[in-house]
């Protein structure tokens, strides 16, 4: 009898858990379309369970010193170290994006993790001596308690280790679900907390669907929520956690576009249309799919654009490959179906990745890359996130076309400007109603002390993610008047207001 798939379990009170298993899910190779594995889908009361340990976790946690904590944390980041080829060699063979690619979703993870090593010096108060007679006053930053994290395919490493390491490190403890597509890493970077000695039960993994998602969105001892997504799905992650009275910080989609100046590096600009476009064959929320060619670039910069693409390898993710397939055969489909609507709704199609020869096995999710030129506002390509390996470009007579554009979208995560004007480039960052901007820079993912986010439907709540304002979505600010007062001096009974004197 040949046996059938592995079963990829959860992570609870510091190790492997296969859970009841009373529903899996199918996790794929999509280089090669077989099913590699089976993944366990939580029940409800299974995620109770969880949350409960981790209460009880989080309460030890949260009285644990500061110095231990961080201690932790810089083992973890060891830990990540020594494993990172092991996470980005299973991310290539369930999620299909290749190697090199993987290795750099860990490395802009590790980041954040060595962001958090500094929590002492972020989670610092402030003190005021003598704000009245006898009178001090000071602040501080106190851990929420059991706080979830819920992951994409996308990025199925980094996404995680955008939140946990700086929950942890502020003292909270962790219930993290992956997506059910590619839900190994998340046990990788389990591993790595068991190695790096953080007590059991304060992070932990439940895999699953909705049913996994609604209960921690409804449980009452989970105290925030961290989500990444599509806008449709963040926005019932938003309303729901909310509605049960949770902090919420949920990160939508996107439709980013590119903006292509008269005077711009057209090489440059081609490299980076390319690049943005079509790395992790399109899966990035902050994919470059829209460039706006302003007139008269465009004649110019579309065969730059469709020259690099005919020299790409689309493949096998753990060959020498450019770009690997999608994370689906149903999200191969659903992209594809966007590339016939572009042909029929008339725009000029002038990279077909249907047609794509790819290294790789037949039975693969293959989508090659697409160039469509002549886009414009009202076809499908151009409205809907397509989340795959289609870039378009749409041409606009001057930079006051190109920004109304841009800020017309009902997205605002991320953009870019090419240009050599730097007045252009000032006037363009204060005018975009986007949250993050590149100038020169095709994907402007900021660096982990900064905080990364978007405006408009790409972000429900009013946190971003990591730098100073994780740290704060994470904790609650207590401000402590305090008065010492002298043996010898007594106040007595006052039924005023009290004013500082």
């Amino acid at each position: 009898m040949t046996a059938g798939p592995p079963t990829i379990g959860h992570w609870r009170a510091g190790g492997p858990w296969p859970g009841g298993a009373e529903r899996c899910g199918d996790v794929h190779d999509p280089a090669t379309g077989r099913v590699a594995a089976q993944v366990a889908f939580a029940t409800g009361e299974e995620v109770s369970a969880v949350v409960a340990e981790a209460v009880a976790a989080g309460r030890e946690w949260a009285a644990t010193s500061l110095a231990r904590r961080t201690a932790v944390l810089f083992a973890f980041r060891e830990a990540l170290v020594r494993r990172r080829e092991d996470i980005a060699a299973v991310i290539t063979s369930e999620h299909g994006k290749v190697l090199d690619d993987a290795l750099g979703e860990v490395q802009r993870g590790l980041e954040v993790a060595e962001f958090a090593c500094g929590a002492p010096h972020l989670l610092k108060g402030a003190f005021s001596d003598g704000v009245s007679s006898g009178v001090d006053v000071y602040s501080l930053r106190q851990p929420l308690g059991v706080v979830a994290v819920i992951s994409p395919f996308n990025f199925p490493a980094m996404v995680p280790l955008w939140f946990v390491p700086i929950a942890i490190a502020c003292g909270n403890a962790v219930v993290l679900k992956p997506s059910e597509k590619d839900p190994s890493a998340s046990l990788l970077i389990a591993e790595c907390w068991a190695e790096a000695g953080l007590p059991p039960g304060v992070f932990n993994v439940v895999q699953g669907d909705r049913v996994a998602v609604d209960a921690l969105l409804e449980h009452p001892d989970v105290d925030s929520v961290s989500f990444v997504g599509s806008t449709p799905v963040a926005r019932h992650v938003y309303e729901t956690g909310t509605r049960h009275g949770k902090r919420v910080q949920a990160l939508g989609g996107a439709k980013n576009h590119m903006i292509v100046l008269p005077d711009a590096d057209l090489e440059s600009a081609a490299d980076a249309a390319v690049s943005a476009g079509f790395g992790s064959a399109g899966e990035r929320c902050m994919a470059i799919s829209v460039v706006v060619a302003v007139d008269p670039v465009a004649d110019s910069l579309v065969p730059l654009i469709g020259s690099r693409i005919e020299g790409l390898r689309t493949g096998d993710g753990r060959r020498a490959c450019d770009m690997g397939p999608l994370v689906t055969g149903a999200h191969r489909d659903k992209v594809r179906d966007y590339v016939d609507a572009g042909v029929a709704e008339g725009a000029d199609l002038v990279a077909d990745g249907r047609t794509v020869e790819p290294d790789g096995e037949d039975d693969g999710f293959w989508l090659g890359p697409t160039l469509f030129d002549r886009v414009r506002p009202g076809m499908s390509i151009y409205d809907e996130e397509i989340f795959g390996p289609v870039l378009s470009v749409v041409r606009v007579a001057s930079y006051d076309e190109a920004l109304e554009l841009v800020n017309a979208n009902p997205y605002g995560n991320g953009t870019a400007i090419f240009t050599g004007d730097g007045g252009a480039a000032r006037r363009f960052q204060r005018e975009v109603e986007v949250g993050m901007v590149g100038i020169n820079v095709p994907i402007p993912v900021p660096m982990a002390y900064y905080s990364f986010g978007g405006w408009k439907a790409s972000l429900f709540g009013d946190s971003h993610a990591h730098g100073v304002e994780g740290i704060h979505f994470f904790t609650r600010g207590k401000v402590v008047t305090a008065r010492w007062p002298d043996p010898s001096t007594r106040h007595g009974i006052d039924l005023g207001f009290p004013q500082h004197t």
